[in-house]
């Protein structure tokens, strides 16, 4: 049986260690060979093969039900990934009011406050009011974790969170540290509460651009216009987009002209115009006229089922950091539960005189203390955060691995046909052979290119019409496109070449080479006999040099060009904008090629790609971090890389960059801070130095403060 894929909606899903303990859990499934969990859009996505579909989903239904979750159904796709605030919010928010008062009740209770004064001023016992109360806040704070618990147990997942502040809280209960039990679990809950917040807080800018997609569409049917969902649309159907709303699909303009708001879907401030004949991606708002749009792409393969299905299951991917804090909290936990359990049951059985209380809460507060929630939620909330705003500025990380390893790019290399230059070309000098006319050579060049969409093809073209004239009839056959070198037909029965040197030295021709001009030349003959060649110029970004020099200045040590153009067109590209080598005349192996003798050169150094053609997807997937120009890349250059600039302003790199080595900055901050104050206030609970408030610190007040540090701005 072949493998397959269901996507499920998942609810309850705010806890990077419950999405790491949900997808070991369904990994464990015989027929399930790989899942992926997204905190990010609450999906889970499984691969699957030899069991029925129906069957694996009651399976994954029981594996959530036993970690609190609830399966909602399949995604289905299109929909938005967040909703508002949490349905039981306001109950959650009420709950913990009633109980608060009843823990300041109880406490006014046990310390002779008013109104309880009188009632007693020592500590209290089972036989006071005071206890009672502090048993019923206990029981409104905790329940849901005691039930987690014993879920857990009896699932065979002892060792988390819920276990350790159930052991801890009652075994205080025991010995009489009512008060304390009680606060320990207030701030475990209000912990959890801030955990949430920081995560919704963190899912912002990500929910932002989560809702670029359009409700319906307004599509031309018959003459009228209906209102459809955008799935419904196909290929070639028409669409109208008035002003203010989003564009649903990509597609080009027909009629109208109109400026668009592309801020959520590329980070870019300032609205784009466009006009008839040109393309329009979904997502955009139409921000003035009314557009007439023939739809090019159906809505699984648009520019915003893309993006969300890239920003969705960016978490999938963890990075090394998040799978070393996974494996690390899976032997951490149970060896620091054991050791506060020797530390309770050494002294007691070797040590008549001990004091079993002492010993007790000795070992609570070492229980407490070592909670790995902090960094179970910290580390990967900063990824996400980091995600997050890189994404607001239109630059997407399709994981955090991905992220994780830009910081250690000390190597970046360029294509240079649309990502240093724009990609539109002119058309700059054409010089025949003797006997032919500058008319005769540009006419049979558009004849022969008009059957190729390659942007020098469409530059030839473009110069014909643009001089006012019209391609005769002629017969075209033979059609062929020869990788790296040109094109080669049949016209009007007579063979006709144009492409680069390497086409006409496979054919044996005689020709003179140009090795003056700085732009990519078309050679072109016809029947054995060389008509002379056509000279086309690219031309640079605006942003390019100063990208170059700003990624100078964020520490890389080197800057590389790949081109399959000429040398000399190459060169003055290169120079041009400030990079330090350059490597011309390449076949899209030959890349590939030059990036293995990069690694060679700078052994242990991470490399970066930065491309946007289809020729460009070996390299992207070679290299460590591939990056592709979304804005006019091909979609394989797209699904090849490992993070896409929405915009063509490489520009950007130099702040994802930045946005990657603040990312782990911050992680790093919050590994060494969480370490440091658990093994300072796990040697003073050894020695019965630290008290339940030293353990709260520890724990609760160290998440919060962690959960904080990893939200704040990149």
């Amino acid at each position: 049986m072949s493998q397959s894929t269901v996507t499920l909606k998942l609810e309850g899903l705010d806890c990077a260690n419950c999405a790491y303990n949900f997808k070991d859990s369904i990994c464990k499934i015989a027929s399930v060979k790989n899942a992926d969990v997204s905190v990010a859009s609450n999906k889970v996505s499984i691969q699957y093969e030899n069991i029925d579909e129906a069957e694996l989903i009651c399976k994954i239904k029981e594996k959530a039900d036993d970690l609190g979750l609830e399966v909602a159904g399949k995604a289905k796709l299109p929909q938005r990934a967040f909703g508002g605030l949490d349905k039981g919010l306001k109950i959650r928010l009420l709950r913990y009011a009633i109980g608060g008062l009843i823990y300041l009740a109880a406490l006014f209770a046990m310390w002779g406050v008013a109104p309880f004064s009188g009632l007693h001023a020592s500590y209290p016992t089972w036989t006071t009011p005071s206890t009672w109360m502090f048993a019923l806040s206990y029981i409104i704070f905790g329940a849901d974790v005691l039930f987690m618990a014993a879920k857990s147990i009896a699932k065979g997942q002892v060792f988390n969170e819920f276990f350790l502040m159930s052991v801890a809280t009652i075994a205080a209960l025991y010995i009489g540290l009512h008060y304390e039990a009680v606060l320990v679990m207030v701030l475990f809950q209000v912990g959890e509460f801030f955990q949430d917040m920081a995560v919704n807080r963190s899912r912002k800018s990500i929910k932002d651009l989560m809702d670029i997609k359009a409700e319906y569409a307004n599509l031309v049917r018959n003459g009228e216009i209906v209102q459809v969902d955008p799935t419904e649309v196909k290929i070639g159907d028409i669409i109208l987009v008035k002003p203010g709303e989003k564009v649903p699909l990509d597609g080009v303009v027909l009629e109208g002209a109109s400026q668009v708001d592309a801020l959520s879907l590329t980070g870019e401030s300032v609205p784009r115009s466009v006009a008839v004949g040109e393309d329009v991606m979904s997502g955009v708002i139409n921000l003035t006229s009314l557009l007439r749009i023939e739809v090019t792409k159906d809505y699984e393969n648009s520019t915003v089922a893309k993006i969300m299905d890239m920003v969705e299951n960016a978490a999938a991917k963890k990075s090394e950091t998040e799978r070393f804090i996974t494996k690390f909290a899976k032997i951490y936990t149970p060896i620091v539960t054991f050791t506060a359990l020797l530390l309770v049951l050494v002294p007691i059985l070797f040590f008549p005189d001990a004091d079993i209380n002492d010993w007790i809460f000795r070992g609570i507060i070492f229980l407490m203390i070592s909670c790995p929630c902090a960094l179970h939620l910290s580390v990967p909330l900063s990824f996400f955060s980091g995600i997050g705003t890189s994404s607001a500025k239109g630059i997407l990380f399709k994981g955090s691995t991905y992220l994780q390893a830009l910081t250690d790019v000390g190597v970046v290399v360029f294509d240079k046909t649309g990502t240093i230059t724009k990609g539109v070309f002119k058309v700059t000098q054409i010089t025949p052979n003797y006997g032919i006319t500058e008319q005769e050579l540009l006419e049979v060049s558009a004849q022969i290119e008009s059957y190729s969409n390659h942007p020098i093809a469409k530059s030839i073209v473009g110069e014909h019409e643009r001089r006012g004239n019209t391609l005769p009839s002629f017969e075209l056959t033979d059609f062929e496109e020869i990788h790296g070198k040109g094109l080669k037909a049949q016209i009007n029965g007579a063979m006709v070449l144009a492409g680069n040197a390497k086409l006409m030295d496979a054919h044996n021709m005689d020709f003179i080479p140009d090795t003056d001009g700085a732009g990519s030349v078309v050679y072109v003959a016809r029947d054995g006999e060389f008509l002379g060649h056509i000279i086309i110029s690219d031309i640079i970004k605006d942003d390019a040099a100063e990208a170059i020099k700003a990624l100078k200045a964020a520490g890389i040590k080197k800057t590389v060009m790949l081109s399959g153009d000429r040398t000399p067109a190459a060169l003055a590209v290169a120079s041009a904008v400030g990079i330090d080598e350059v490597h011309a005349e390449l076949l899209p192996d030959g890349k590939v090629d030059m990036v293995e003798e990069l690694y060679h050169q700078y052994p242990g150094t991470k490399i970066a790609f930065v491309g946007d053609g289809i020729n460009d997807a070996p390299v992207l997937s070679r290299v460590d971090v591939g990056i592709a120009m979304g804005g006019i890349g091909s979609d394989a250059a797209v699904e090849a890389a490992d993070v896409v600039i929405m915009t063509d302003e490489i520009s950007k790199l130099a702040p994802a960059i930045s946005i990657a080595r603040n990312t782990m900055k911050i992680v790093k901050q919050n590994i060494g801070f969480v370490m440091a104050v658990k093994i300072v206030v796990l040697t003073l609970a050894l020695f019965g130095q630290a008290n339940i408030l030293w353990a709260v610190v520890a724990d609760s007040g160290v998440l919060f403060i962690a959960a904080l540090n990893s939200i704040r701005k990149k």
